[in-house]
């Protein structure tokens, strides 16, 4: 029996008070991913304060991100079934009460499981915000409320450094999980008021996609455990690695053809077919990976060579959170002009991008912040011009009827990708810096005389040795050890760039091979002419 397909929702005219209901959502999800982020910056800090290993403490972080894209996947189904309103409320309630009760739980398996919970509930937020700009925003401000939604891959993160600092440097740990109360009161305030109450419809039970749930939800979250813990694990030497990733990859099979074939599926494949939602998914994954230039890398620059708090890198992440406040919604009025085609702003978003990895490349071990400002600047420009063209491409073949389909689908790519690509650059950074390490140490050995230095009075850091090949001081070798590592971790940064660039070469081909011309939504609407008499 196939499922007729569902009436589009009355439409709601666009008022005052709809606007502060849609700005709840997205205080919430904004909310969501800054917990996310800001608990991953001041992990150190968590694990000393509630007594838990490295390991275990790994977690943590692991537990929380492996249920929040789980969540993505079911979340829209809910929201139509329980109502929009009533299932962001809901659920925003359950994140703020799962962030007040963390800080006060010193069982470390309490903590974690807790934590899982969370990770369902903020998970579940993110993907309301693209359902209600879908349905609710009238064509003429569609983009704008785009522009919103983007802010949670470019504003929240990079906002995420400064409040990690501030909390933990200058507060307490705990409020890294209770800066979300009243954050979260807002936002349910704005929804309850703002946003219409639908009807329940609790019929959507009778076609549930039961099996589609547990087989997509527990393949996605093992996926995302195994890759999270792959490092840890030594990937496949460790037999809990090779059967998280196998039995994820059997039951995703099994879901994807699940969802093929059901009445009422979580994922409507068949919209796949459309080539813009399609370049629309494949890229937001790349524009995930290519934003980490701007973010990851810096970052870990100065922690492992500068030896940085997550404060003094603050700066730098504000460089590109702060302009997106101004940035997104004026790349979001051109784009309502109807002579710019958003394929040309995503490839010159692409440019900036690579023009600033191309400096990132050039790094050396005597940067300093003021060396970043250039690279950050063209990162506040580069990535909502990259994100709001693929939102903009990928929305404009689905109808509003079809948005909780949309939702899903996108929101469980982009919370896999996101986590994907700071796997990625991470075990790629880490590698090379492996790579270079050995290669410094042997030219080292074969060319000794390079660290020599003629008598102890002139020995130092850089020259540890004596004429004879003894150690001048254990402190001198041990210096020397330290600008070694430093700089097998600056020639591995600078790989990190180049490889980065590869990611945005392929974009590029993308996104000039497969996606057709979208005209701004307001210019679609046809005028009502008089009839002629």
């Amino acid at each position: 029996m196939t499922a007729q397909p569902a009436a589009a929702p009355a439409p709601h005219p666009f008022t005052l008070r709809l606007a502060l209901g849609l700005l709840g959502v997205l205080i919430a999800a904004l909310t969501s991913g800054l917990n996310d982020r800001v608990t991953d910056l001041a992990l150190a800090d968590i694990r000393a304060a509630i007594g838990v290993s490295y390991d275990r403490g790994s977690w943590i972080i692991s537990a929380y991100q492996a249920a929040e894209v789980a969540a993505m996947m079911i979340a829209p189904w809910f929201a139509v079934t329980f109502s929009l309103r009533r299932f962001a409320i809901a659920v925003s309630l359950g994140f703020m009460l799962s962030g007040i009760l963390l800080p006060l739980l010193h069982s470390p398996t309490l903590f974690i499981a807790l934590r899982v919970v969370q990770g369902l509930f903020g998970g579940a937020l993110p993907p309301l915000l693209m359902t209600v700009a879908l349905r609710f925003l009238p064509p003429p401000i569609k983009l704008f409320g785009l522009s919103a939604y983007a802010l949670t891959a470019t504003f929240g993160p990079n906002m995420a450094a400064t409040l990690a600092a501030f909390w933990t440097d200058k507060v307490s740990w705990m409020f890294v999980f209770w800066q979300v109360a009243p954050l979260m009161a807002i936002a349910m305030a704005l929804i309850g008021w703002g946003l219409p109450q639908d009807p329940l419809r609790l019929e959507r039970f009778k076609q549930i996609d039961l099996f589609g749930m547990l087989t997509g939800c527990s393949g996605v979250a093992l996926l995302i455990l195994a890759l999270t813990q792959g490092e840890r694990l030594d990937w496949l030497d460790s037999p809990l690695f090779v059967a998280m990733l196998l039995a994820a990859l059997a039951l995703l099979t099994v879901f994807f053809i699940n969802e093929w074939f059901h009445p009422l599926p979580l994922f409507k494949l068949q919209m796949l077919e459309r080539r813009n939602l399609t370049h629309g998914l494949l890229t937001l994954a790349g524009v995930l990976i290519l934003s980490l230039s701007g973010s990851a890398l810096p970052s870990t620059y100065f922690a492992q060579v500068e030896g940085f708090r997550t404060l003094q890198f603050a700066p730098l992440a504000l460089a590109i959170g702060l302009p997106q406040l101004l940035v997104a919604p004026m790349m979001a009025a051109l784009l309502n002009i109807r002579w710019v085609d958003c394929r040309w702003m995503l490839s010159g978003g692409v440019a900036l991008l690579v023009i600033s990895c191309l400096l990132g490349s050039h790094i050396t071990s005597d940067w300093a912040r003021q060396n970043f400002w250039l690279i950050q600047a063209l990162q506040a420009f580069g990535q909502p011009m990259v994100i709001l063209p693929v939102l903009m491409s990928a929305t404009s073949v689905v109808a509003p009827p079809e948005g909780p389909f949309a939702s899903a689908m996108f929101n469980t790519v982009r919370g896999f990708s996101s986590v994907a690509a700071s796997i990625l650059v991470e075990w790629f950074v880490s590698h090379r810096e492996q790579f270079h390490s050995n290669v410094l140490v042997n030219n080292a050995a074969s060319r000794l005389w390079l660290m020599s230095a003629p008598n102890a009075a002139e020995a130092n850091s850089s020259r540890p040795l004596l004429a004879d090949g003894s150690v001048s001081a254990s402190e001198n070798l041990s210096g020397f050890a330290t600008l070694l590592k430093h700089q097998a971790t600056v020639l591995s940064i600078s790989d990190a760039y180049l490889m980065l660039i590869g990611f945005a070469a392929l974009m590029v081909l993308l996104t000039a091979w497969l996606p057709k011309r979208v005209w701004p939504p307001q210019t679609l609407i046809q005028p009502v002419t008089p009839t002629m008499r």
